[in-house]
């Protein structure tokens, strides 16, 4: 099956309404079919300091997320994209699957970074999302959000419970960290698993995360510079997913165990 993937990097600040044109400006330039990958945090904002969550409204956000619903469907798209959600009195840090046949589904992040314990509250769970095709045919998807790149488990989990295409929101911007390294994260996590991936980082200056599409060869197919706001689209051809390596793990000797709900 052949996927046409539209990678957004884009900004994402502390305005509802401003990070909701913004998903409508990338939608505007997508293709009926294609699958639209935006970043981390994206429609309430996200930042290092959340004290702004505190000033989200939590019915704005509800009615943005239903803008955003009606986009998807009005340009038969899938569209991928961060929020945090309110949830249960807190705060959940999310990514947000929008099919084209409308309504919308949630992953919410389980290894919350550092900043994020206390603000946020973790999820429990590791859903896959079935993506519908123009044709009638589908796929599944996993969604990984920014720190889970360092736990290559959860990404193995995904792979092994049916996703052909990896989903990554990030919100990565950081002068500490060294220059290249998540990169070669996201190259790891597509080929150890031979599974496309695509991820979607905010623009900084400080970014330190590509925005790209990975085949699961680990060859960067698509990428958009660094710093620079902009979309890339790039077609992958799902049938090169492979299970040769998931297929040869010695699980008499290491195995993980999962826990659902």
């Amino acid at each position: 099956m052949r996927v046409s993937i539209l990678v957004g990097q884009v900004p994402a600040v502390w305005d509802v309404g401003t990070n909701l044109a913004t998903v409508r400006e990338v939608v505007g330039e997508a293709q009926t079919g294609d699958v639209v990958v935006l970043p981390e945090g994206l429609l309430s904002g996200y930042g290092e300091d959340l004290g702004p969550v505190r000033d989200l409204d939590p019915a704005e956000l509800k009615e943005a997320i239903g803008q955003v619903e009606q986009l998807a469907r009005r340009h038969g798209v899938q569209v991928f994209c961060g929020s945090l959600l309110p949830e249960d009195g807190g705060w959940a840090n999310a990514g947000l699957f929008f099919p084209a046949e409308g309504g919308h589904q949630v992953y919410r992040k389980i290894n919350l970074a550092m900043n994020e314990r206390g603000p946020l509250r973790a999820g429990e769970s590791l859903p896959t999302f079935a993506v519908g095709g123009p044709d009638g045919s589908g796929f599944v998807a996993g969604v990984q959000l920014c720190r889970e790149i360092r736990f290559p488990e959860q990404w193995q989990y995904l792979a092994a419970a049916g996703a052909q295409l990896l989903v990554y929101l990030t919100n990565a911007a950081n002068p500490n960290e060294p220059a290249g390294v998540w990169r070669s994260h996201l190259i790891s996590r597509a080929a150890e698993n031979q599974r496309f991936l695509a991820s979607a980082n905010i623009v900084s200056p400080d970014q330190h995360c590509p925005s790209m599409v990975v085949s699961p060869r680990g060859e960067v197919l698509a990428e958009v510079p660094a710093g620079q706001r902009g979309v890339v689209r790039h077609t992958v051809d799902l049938s090169e997913n492979s299970g040769w390596y998931l297929g040869q793990r010695r699980q008499d000797v290491v195995s993980l165990t999962y826990h659902r709900d």
